[in-house]
């Protein structure tokens, strides 16, 4: 397999997760089983299509359309192919934000050109508040923003910059994703870009990648991703598959690491009452990317890990766009197939199969630069 055929496998992978969940995202487990049975196609209805506060936004979901998660992945790509090198987080203030805040391009849920920070959700659009409008030191731009899965959702290219170098994706991830997230956000993204780049190793496996997320990620992030990977490695041993039992047993686990549950809504009622929901801690996790290596873990398969990890409910999208990258970077580009690679192509207008290819050329010449650069210090050492 070719190093081009997995680059575009992180690039379809994600594209095809992020449509996989966006028409579920948000609802419950039970809620999708009530509406749907199981989602196992990116070719559905948004749950909010009959929504009149939808509609007069015109926005849209279904049959392929991918949300900001994707938006971001692309513009990270855009940012690679401008500057040329390793990036780090004045990158994020400088190229980054200048691909989601001046660039105009089709946004899919709009049906209309306009740029990525008009989609963006709060915690994302932090980026442009803390770097242009508060001026802040790009190492600090992610204090004061929620903590969520925010940077963890679109790093995986950084982890392809890296290929078969995990720890230096992990730093260089940290390095670029401080500018927008901190604590545990920023924690997950150092650690999804690790598994990334472990997984263009030519004997990678799922196994070899979460052992090396385990042996990467620090405090409540490694303890979430051990239990998690604890909690499917004893439902495998016990023979236990079905999708009742394995939801119950994985949403237990992750609430000692992630105390949402299915509270992913700030409503009014909520307001002046204390909580410690998305604020930073050493103790917490994101659920995203340990419930992604759990499914992973316990199914072995990358159709069946994705589609039972997005139908497990809550954040559905970014566990889809997890469980895409890494499997895109172990299997290829075939792990989605030539008629939804087209569906995604054309209803969301982003030249998925072009920018890749651009993409996958850049990295292999700064991975080139990245071996030369590492023999010459190795020969100052033995002199």
């Amino acid at each position: 397999m070719s190093f081009k055929d997995k680059v575009a496998g992180v690039v379809f992978g994600t594209a095809y997760g992020d449509a996989l969940g966006a028409t579920i995202e948000k609802l419950t487990y039970q809620e999708i089983k009530e509406k749907y049975g199981e989602v196992n196609s990116i070719c559905n209805e948004w749950w909010k299509s009959d929504w009149e506060s939808e509609r007069r936004l015109n926005r849209m979901r279904g049959n392929g359309i991918v949300t900001d998660d994707t938006l971001m992945t692309t513009a990270l790509i855009q940012t690679y192919l401008k500057v040329g090198r390793h990036i780090d987080c004045w990158d994020m203030a400088d190229e980054f934000l200048r691909q989601l805040v001046y660039v105009r391009r089709y946004i899919p849920e709009f049906g209309f050109e306009s740029v990525i920070q008009e989609r963006l959700f709060y915690p994302e659009k932090y980026i442009f508040q803390r770097h242009v409008l508060a001026n802040c030191e790009p190492r600090e731009g992610g204090y004061g923003n929620m903590i969520n899965c925010g940077a963890a959702m679109y790093i995986s290219p950084i982890g392809i910059v890296n290929a078969g170098n995990p720890i230096a994706a992990y730093n260089e991830a940290i390095l670029f994703a401080c500018g927008h997230q901190a604590s545990y956000g920023l924690e997950a993204a150092g650690v999804l870009a690790a598994c990334v780049a472990e997984a263009f190793k030519a004997d990678a496996t799922i196994d070899s990648v979460i052992e090396r997320a385990m042996a990467i990620a620090k405090d409540g992030t490694k303890a979430a991703i051990r239990g998690m990977i604890g909690c499917a490695d004893e439902l495998c041993r016990s023979g236990i598959f079905d999708q009742d039992t394995v939801v119950s047993a994985f949403h237990t686990e992750i609430l000692k690491y992630s105390p949402m549950a299915d509270d992913v809504n700030r409503s009014e009622d909520k307001l002046g009452i204390a909580s410690n929901h998305y604020a930073p801690s050493r103790f917490r996790s994101i659920e995203e990317l340990p419930m992604a290596l759990a499914y992973m873990r316990l199914y072995q398969d990358f159709e069946t890990s994705i589609v039972k990890a997005v139908n497990s409910g809550r954040d559905t999208d970014s566990i889809g766009v997890m469980i895409g990258a890494i499997s895109g970077a172990l299997y290829g580009q075939s792990i989605v197939s030539k008629r939804d690679q087209k569906l995604l192509e054309d209803v969301n207008q982003l030249q998925l199969e072009e920018n890749a290819a651009l993409f996958a050329h850049l990295a292999e010449k700064i991975i080139r630069q990245d071996v030369t650069k590492a023999k010459s210090q190795e020969r100052i050492i033995r002199r």
